[in-house]
């Protein structure tokens, strides 16, 4: 299994000015990779290949001032990227979208550069973590989180923020069997996400949504003040790093929420069951899309599949197709407007939360889909309307999960 581990890295001025000229360099080569490509299309008819323009480097070097102080893996990674690209824009077009040719990068678009393989080395020197980069320098790098012993590294991404900060993303390779689906599982869940609600599952917890509205008020009056300040003057420079700075700040509280309610469902349950939702068609749907874009449903659900294949959980998503409409009582199907938000079955009488009901048929799914059957408790044995625990996402965020801290001492981090 793949991981990705990020750092923060804290390099001296001395560094930062060493990693912007290599960075710089790549970013020449990318495009002279693509000048290359094209004057070779030109020429032959059909592109060549990654290895034709990774053959050129050698001679490259001999004319090419600076280019020889950029390690060889290096340089390596860039003609791999630029091919990269090109097969990016390739399955586009193979799924109707209207694609262009590939264009030069300026340094605003080119902020990482890669090892891969070898060149790179995590080392203590004087008591203090450092990140050894070959032909560049040794770097402190803040280690808030070990990585596993058995761990292979695979490669580092070295990456300036738009902040101008600079981190480290290592790409880690465990051996790991993905787990089994459980022959009896004792504890499952079914999550029902939502808008109002971020989560609902089928013990009765109800997960609020994170309230981020006091930081997109600042970073839309940061960005009111970037406009007015003249365009690559320093005024404007120092206003662009407070929008990036409100930019960042956004994305981490989003994804610190995200990382903590995945992690406590990972931990605490032998399967999870969740809606396959196509967050993408609903992205492009007119109404909320605002609303579903914050909500980050596609960067919960693959948080929680990783997590759950790391802590041996069986993860499941089911078909989302009527899990509202659907009684989780005995099946009939009842037409709901979304402003309504209790259910109440005409066939049988149950009557429960809405999201709650969605929840109990997503779990019921994903136990179908596994081969496992359905639980001998039955919704309407849960009394949803009376045990239904609210929770706010204050809460996950201070604790670590949506329930007491009593209870999840040993798993209130990522």
């Amino acid at each position: 299994m793949y991981y990705a581990y990020k750092y923060r890295l804290k390099p001296s001025d001395a560094h930062r000015k060493e990693l912007d000229r290599h960075r710089d360099i790549c970013r020449q080569l990318y495009n002279h990779a693509l000048y290359r490509l094209n004057e070779y299309q030109d020429e032959h008819g059909e592109l060549p290949s990654m290895t034709t323009l990774r053959s050129e480097l050698p001679d490259l070097k001999q004319w090419w001032d600076g280019l020889s102080d950029v390690y060889s893996k290096v340089l390596q990674t860039v003609v791999e990227r630029l091919f990269n690209n090109l097969k990016g824009l390739s399955a586009l077009k193979e799924n109707g979208y209207g694609v262009g040719q590939l264009k030069w990068k300026p340094p605003r678009e080119f902020r990482s550069f890669t090892y891969s393989q070898s060149g790179f080395k995590l080392d203590k020197k004087g008591g203090q973590a450092v990140l050894s980069l070959s032909k560049l320098a040794d770097i402190p790098i803040r280690l808030h989180r070990a990585i596993p012993d058995d761990a292979n590294l695979k490669q580092v991404t070295v990456k300036k923020e738009p902040t101008g900060e600079w981190f480290a993303t290592f790409g880690v390779q465990m051996d790991r069997e993905p787990p089994e689906p459980p022959e009896n599982p004792e504890r499952c869940v079914g999550i029902d996400v939502g808008i109002l609600k971020y989560a609902h599952d089928t013990d009765g917890t109800a997960v609020g949504s994170l309230d981020l509205s006091d930081e997109r008020d600042r970073l839309e009056r940061e960005q009111r003040s970037l406009s007015r300040k003249e365009h690559g003057s320093n005024n404007w420079e120092k206003q662009r790093r407070r929008v990036a700075e409100c930019h960042a700040d956004l994305r981490r509280k989003r994804r610190d929420f995200l990382h903590k309610l995945s992690n406590y469902y990972a931990r605490e349950y032998d399967l999870v069951a969740v809606e396959d939702l196509n967050v993408k068609g609903m992205l492009e749907s007119p109404s909320n899309s605002r609303n579903t874009a914050s909500a980050a449903w596609q960067t919960f659900l693959s948080l929680l599949e990783y997590k759950c294949e790391r802590e041996g959980t069986h993860f499941v998503a089911v078909n989302p197709r009527g899990t509202t409409k659907e009684c989780a009582s005995c099946g009939v199907s009842t037409d709901k407007p979304l402003w309504v938000r209790e259910h109440s079955c005409p066939a049988c009488g149950f009557e429960a939360d809405r999201d709650a009901n969605a929840a109990w048929n997503i779990r019921s799914r994903g136990l179908k889909d596994v081969g496992v059957g359905h639980s001998e408790r039955t919704p309407v044995e849960t009394a949803f309307p009376v045990d239904t625990d609210s929770v706010s996402a204050k809460r996950v965020i201070e604790a670590g999960s949506p329930t007491l801290k009593e209870r999840t001492a040993s798993a209130v981090s990522e």
